[in-house]
């Protein structure tokens, strides 16, 4: 597998990363250097970690987890987009009132972000490829296009205030439901 190849895998296994950091950001979840840090690095971590796992064990478990694995990373995001939403909609609440880049709430959204990782650690130990690097590149891409999209999110949310909060929950929900729709109907 080429340098272009991993890249490119890297790439797409970061959107979903980015498209969360983004509505993060923007409902003002994550400002300050700190919580940044922290969801871009757990991010990254977790889109690491989840193709090694894949890799090791392979074709062990993934019949057991391809029927589903869509719809735990959709009930992963629903959760906490749900959550976002319910306090974009509080009028009493202020912006920003969870931190999703601590706890519970940031393994989930870590988890829920990464899981097709698992899926793409499976397929390179299928065709035989040796998972460190390509690991190494997934996480390390992901790692800054979170960045990236937590910063650009921060700042639309200053613009826009207490209804990107709203705007984030439904990013949420809707990465979710792409998910399930892609594995629902893809061949």
């Amino acid at each position: 597998m080429n340098p272009i190849e991993v890249l490119l895998i890297a790439l797409s296994m970061a959107m979903d990363a980015f498209a969360v950091s983004l509505g993060i950001g923007a409902a003002g979840r994550s400002s300050g250097p700190r919580p940044t840090f922290r969801l871009a690095y757990h991010f990254g971590l977790f889109q690491f970690i989840m193709p090694v796992i894949g890799w090791i064990v392979g074709a062990t478990i993934e019949p057991f987890i391809a029927a589903f694995d869509h719809w735990v990373a959709f009930g992963l995001l629903a959760l906490v987009g749900a959550r976002m939403i319910r306090s974009g909609l509080d009028p009493d609440g202020e912006p920003g009132q969870a931190d999703p880049s601590r706890g519970f709430t940031l393994i989930l959204l870590s988890v829920a972000v990464s899981i097709d990782a698992l899926a793409i650690g499976l397929s390179l130990g299928l065709i035989g490829v040796f998972v460190w690097y390509p690991a190494i590149v997934i996480g390390v891409v992901t790692g800054l296009l979170s960045l990236a999209g937590l910063r650009i999110g921060n700042g639309v949310g200053r613009k826009f205030g207490k209804r990107m909060e709203l705007f984030g929950g439904i990013v949420l929900l809707l990465i979710g439901l792409r998910i399930v729709l892609t594995h629902t109907f893809s061949p």
